[in-house]
């Protein structure tokens, strides 16, 4: 028959029929595929089910299109040798055994090329598997059960670490590192080294502290070392602070818990901001109270149903102090928010003729026993046309 007949392959001596290349090739190739097909399906429907958001499912889909197109050339080029009778997977174990010579050996720890190429992985794998379960944690168990955003953060947080740290205990033990035979050379290193990791490790059970306590949050609005801005990061190292000048600001984590923490979103988000003004001492003080409160409520960032406060606060040098509060929505848009309200104070001023006054000074001049002992002594100016002399 045509599909069992060997046909030869030019003069290369290589003899091959039709059905061996199509039981041989093409149907493994066509098995492959129709499980990568498979497995697309069944992550794509469990990252739906875990309510995993698109971008991320956009990332695994797209790793794993770029597994298949690495490992299908390989496949197409082993099957296809072991077809013609090269002797392709011969040469492959005797180069995956070159590399699995160990480099490296303590006790049952053996240490090879293999062993460092699988690593690679293994933390890729962990990283993802813990980033997927703090997502699948916090969106389908812990806001169901009603826990407010900080507690989900906080235990989110915490699962996503244990899984790391298993799913890596899990790994190295699969590619053959014995664990206590590591803790153990870990621990000698630890006596030379100990001092020079200090920082690092106070940095990471700070972080751990700030996990479990929350003094600060994702979106926490926060003033630290004179500087204000946005929380967008907090690893178990250190923490990411966007400023209002758009910079980055990396945080060791032991500053954050050693240090006081000005965090104006801590549990509620809304905020007072107050604007401080000064009014000369001829102002009718009824009507400066009317005007900032009128300023105050038409301010675009406040709070609807919490009236603002006008404070008359004290009688200085070169005016009477004056604050009002206002109750705003965010946080993040206080800058915004009293920017405003001083443009409008100053417009509502000069529009009903109050004044805000500057620092004066007065100076009197009297005779003194300088004078009186002949020194010298200041005369008036001649008035215009007037003899001098």
């Amino acid at each position: 028959m045509v599909f069992t007949t060997p046909a030869s392959i030019g003069e290369t001596g290589i003899s091959v029929s039709l059905w061996q290349a199509i039981t041989q090739v093409v149907l493994p190739l066509l098995l492959v595929f129709a499980v990568y097909r498979l497995l697309r399906m069944a992550v794509r429907r469990i990252m739906i089910l875990a309510e995993i958001s698109e971008v991320t499912q956009t990332s695994v889909n797209g790793w794993i299109r770029r597994v298949f197109a690495l490992l299908f050339p390989l496949l197409l080029i082993a099957y296809t040798g072991r077809l013609v009778g090269a002797e392709i997977f011969t040469l492959i174990g005797r180069v995956i055994g070159i590399l699995n010579e160990p480099f490296f050996e303590s006790g049952t720890t053996q240490l090879s090329v293999i062993t460092l190429i699988l690593l690679v992985p293994i933390f890729g794998l962990a990283s993802w598997l813990a980033h997927l379960t703090k997502q699948a944690v916090e969106s389908r168990f812990l806001e169901r059960i009603g826990l407010d955003p900080a507690r989900r953060f906080s235990i989110a947080s915490l699962v996503r670490y244990i899984v790391l740290i298993v799913v890596m205990v899990i790994g190295l033990s699969m590619v053959g590192i014995n664990l206590s035979s590591l803790a153990v050379m870990l621990g000698v290193l630890g006596i030379g080294i100990g001092f020079g990791l200090q920082g690092v490790v106070a940095n990471f059970f700070a972080g751990i502290v700030i996990i479990l306590t929350r003094p600060i949050k994702e979106g926490d609005r926060i003033l630290v070392h004179d500087y204000e801005g946005t929380v967008e990061q907090i690893r178990i190292i250190s923490t990411v602070i966007n400023t209002l000048t758009n910079e980055t600001i990396i945080v060791p984590n032991s500053e954050l818990v050693n240090r006081y923490i000005h965090n104006y979103s801590y549990e509620d988000i809304s905020i007072i901001v107050v604007n401080w003004v000064q009014v000369s001492y001829n102002s009718d003080l009824d009507r400066v109270g009317e005007v900032l409160r009128r300023v105050a409520l038409s301010n675009p960032y406040r709070i609807e149903d919490r009236e603002p406060r006008v404070f008359f606060r004290s009688f200085d040098d070169s005016g009477i102090s004056v604050s009002v509060g206002t109750w705003i929505r965010d946080a993040r848009e206080r800058l915004l928010a009293s920017s405003w309200s001083n443009l409008e104070i100053w417009r509502a001023f000069k529009t009903n003729g109050i004044e805000i006054p500057f620092p004066q000074r007065d100076l009197h001049l009297r005779s003194g026993p300088f004078t009186e002992l002949g020194g010298p002594t200041r005369t008036a100016a001649p008035t215009p046309g007037q003899p001098i002399g």
